[in-house]
């Protein structure tokens, strides 16, 4: 199955693009998605443990397991800081 990776601010610059398209085997998990892409983008171990997932533009617990389905788009977000 093909899902879609989207990589925002810092992960953006970590990745050198916005979007990726990662091949999956059917059933498949949000850890198994970061983790090809955290392959793939190794640069993006930098901020792994403080990014949150977002499932098709719903938040999900960094450390729980959601089943992918084809054509499914996860977004990765890097912390936010500032002041």
């Amino acid at each position: 199955m093909k899902i879609s990776f989207l990589f925002f601010a810092r992960s953006r610059e970590l990745a050198g693009t916005d979007t990726y398209d990662v091949e999956l085997a059917d059933g498949a998990s949000t850890q198994d998605a970061l983790q090809a892409v955290l392959k793939k983008f190794p640069g993006l171990s930098e901020i792994e443990g403080r990014c949150v997932l977002a499932l098709n533009q719903e938040y999900v617990d960094s450390d729980s397991v959601k089943p992918l389905k084809d054509g499914d788009e996860v977004a990765l977000i890097p912390p936010i800081s500032g002041g």
